[in-house]
């Protein structure tokens, strides 16, 4: 990565979440200045954002949530850009109330950053949004890869109780009809299952995609087929969605298509002493879905060996191989497989 002219001044939401932590970490090894948002800039979870490289003179966390629109104008002040990654994501597939846990932190949360930005007269957003807000569509042709022309339906997105699709759904539709009367461009990015090595010390949703699956205690598994993509191949599709002046809209980020049989046969054939499912369950399901448009603007993406090795490393370094906590299986069911009728 290149360094940018000058000292550009940025702010990131959700600093110390999976994905942010990379965003910060690429920003300031290309010399940004960076205004990172955390719930509590004192919490030792966002303490090895303190440990980057030029984290001590280019880094400046603010206290502020996806709902303290006061907050979010005092990070964004400054900024002539804004990547905006905090999102609530569920680790489970039982939300309690996922009105308040989930839509409004993701629609009212990217409302609050954008009307922050139209007062700090940023250039550029990037929203991250999701595959999920692309894959509930029933009318999409099958054997069409799905583009950035595919969006999830909200109606159905209720339907199977997908409220975090919903949400990101709502969100990132939102953030592109606010940039048809707005100031500044915006950029949305939709990442598939994020996986990769973690830079924080606590376990995040997506990275349980992988843990699960070598933890063990799985006896059977449906062989779904999975799209997945390393996490920094996303904090680089970011800053290039954000540097690339001929950016434009909405971008799919997707580098690989794996069923989950050959994923675990994977992992055993990298390491062979984990407990594995031992079963697999057919399904008569594919996953078409294409990253050409985000390719066409530069982007590369790293061998999928290299993402688990890293990753796998990770875990070991971090304890969370040996760790008792049952962290369940939902995460591995998503996206639900979405039929035609239903």
């Amino acid at each position: 990565m290149t360094e940018v002219e000058g000292k550009q001044r940025v702010c990131v939401t959700g600093a110390g979440g999976y994905l942010a932590s990379w965003v910060i970490k690429f920003l300031l090894s290309k010399g940004y200045m960076v205004h990172g948002t955390v719930r509590d800039p004192g919490d030792m979870k966002n303490a090895h954002l303190t440990k980057l490289e030029n984290a001590s003179e280019n880094l400046q966390l603010f206290k502020a949530d996806l709902l303290d629109y006061e907050g979010l104008c005092a990070a964004t002040d400054g900024c002539t850009g804004v990547f905006h990654v905090a999102c609530p994501v569920p680790a489970r597939s039982n939300v309690p109330n996922p009105e308040v846990e989930l839509i409004e932190p993701a629609v009212t949360g990217t409302r609050n950053v954008l009307n922050a930005c139209t007062k700090a007269k940023v250039k550029r957003v990037v929203v991250v949004s999701s595959i999920g807000a692309v894959v509930f569509n029933r009318s999409w042709p099958k054997d069409r890869p799905m583009d950035e022309e595919c969006w999830s339906e909200t109606e159905l997105c209720k339907a199977v109780q997908e409220y975090y699709c919903l949400g990101k759904t709502v969100a990132e539709s939102e953030a592109l009809e606010y940039a048809k009367s707005s100031e500044f461009s915006i950029i949305t990015v939709c990442p598939s299952i994020i996986i990769g090595p973690l830079l924080q010390p606590t376990m995040n949703a997506s990275s349980l995609f992988l843990l699960t699956l070598l933890k063990g205690g799985i006896e059977s598994l449906e062989n779904k087929a999975r799209p997945v993509v390393d996490v920094r191949d996303v904090a680089e599709a970011l800053l290039l969605a954000y540097e690339k002046p001929e950016a434009k809209g909405r971008y799919i980020c997707t580098s690989y298509v794996i069923r989950m049989q050959d994923l675990v046969n994977k992992l055993k054939s990298l390491y062979p002493n984990y407990n594995y499912p031992k079963s697999f369950t057919a399904i008569e399901e594919d996953v078409k879905m294409s990253s050409e448009k985000l390719q066409n603007l530069g982007w590369k993406y790293r061998p999928l060996d290299e993402t688990i090795v890293d990753a796998v490393k990770r875990y070991e370094e971090s304890g969370f191989l040996s760790k008792d906590q049952d962290y369940g299986t939902s995460h591995l069911l998503w996206p639900r497989k979405v039929s035609n009728q239903l």
